[in-house]
């Protein structure tokens, strides 16, 4: 449903287009026409008529950018509204369950077990849009300590693995050399944790994610991502770190999220003198995604 302040934005957007529009047949007809024996005044007709017709290119170019903005806002606020709902009624279900029907210790056991994975997955979900809201906030600094890389990685991998119940092998780890990088130790384990769990959820049935790190010209120290599931177009590469932003496709309509993982990674990388980025041969021949951060001296 289209809301009340995108039609207005339409609505100027249009308004403005026409209205420069209605000047540039003005203009035409007016100076160039019937004046067409002045040069000064075609060289001036012609001069504006090329500022007003830049000027309606750029107001269709902004119109599209809106569109796409609020559609992007849409998408989000209804994953957001379906990643706090969904463990909010299984929590509330398993609890009326306990209350209203007696149950054997094994499945009152299993009923808390449940509960308590939704509850993981509700508090990361409120955490992910907090996180973002934190590095959105201008002057805000960092929390500067040293980070063990590999066990940093460790722990990310450990934490994957118990929250989608995946056996070991579906996990993979090649360490590098023993490195220390010096970061807010909560920001850059959010970005290891979204990048692995990313590859997970993307990786479809068959989950097979091999995580690297390495040095990188003596400099820098690289955690490279990398899975076998559906791929990235050349064309989503650059676009899959935009806030909100979910790389079309039948498989990122059934994943869960709410299109933040990777524009905080991405944040992270850049407020600790890094970058990230992707790397894909196309659809169907996986992905990897790598984080690339200074060393620490």
């Amino acid at each position: 449903m289209v809301t009340a302040g995108r039609r207005k934005s339409i609505a100027l957007f249009i308004a403005l287009g026409v209205g420069l529009i209605s000047v540039i047949l003005l203009l035409y007809i007016g100076w160039v026409l019937l004046n067409w024996r002045h040069g000064a005044l075609l060289f001036l007709g012609v001069l504006l008529l090329a500022m007003i017709i830049s000027g309606v290119v750029l107001n269709t170019i902004f119109l599209v950018r809106e569109i796409r903005r609020n559609e992007q806002h849409d998408a989000f606020i209804n994953a957001v509204t379906h990643e706090l709902k969904t463990p909010v009624a299984s929590l509330r279900l398993y609890l009326e369950t306990l209350q209203t029907r007696p149950l054997d210790e094994v499945r009152r056991k299993e009923f808390y077990r449940i509960m308590l994975e939704d509850s993981d997955r509700l508090l990361a979900a409120i955490e992910q849009i907090l996180r973002t809201g934190r590095m959105g906030a201008a002057g805000r600094k960092l929390n500067l300590s040293r980070i063990d890389v590999g066990g940093l990685v460790e722990e990310c991998l450990a934490r994957v693995r118990a929250l989608h119940a995946m056996p070991p092998e579906s996990l993979a780890y090649h360490p590098g050399p023993p490195m220390t990088v010096l970061g807010d130790v909560d920001e850059v384990r959010a970005a290891v944790s979204n990048l692995i769990d990313n590859a997970v959820k993307y990786s479809g049935r068959n989950v097979k994610v091999t995580v690297e790190t390495a040095r990188v010209e003596g400099k820098y120290v690289s955690v490279r991502v990398r899975d076998e599931g559906e791929g990235i177009p050349k064309g989503e590469l650059k676009r899959v770190f935009k806030r909100f932003h979910r790389v079309p496709g039948p498989l990122a309509s059934r994943v869960k999220g709410t299109g933040l993982g990777l524009y905080i990674v991405r944040s992270v990388a850049q407020r600790h003198g890094g970058r990230a980025w992707a790397e894909s041969e196309g659809p169907g021949r996986g992905s990897t995604f790598v984080l690339q951060l200074p060393i620490s001296s």
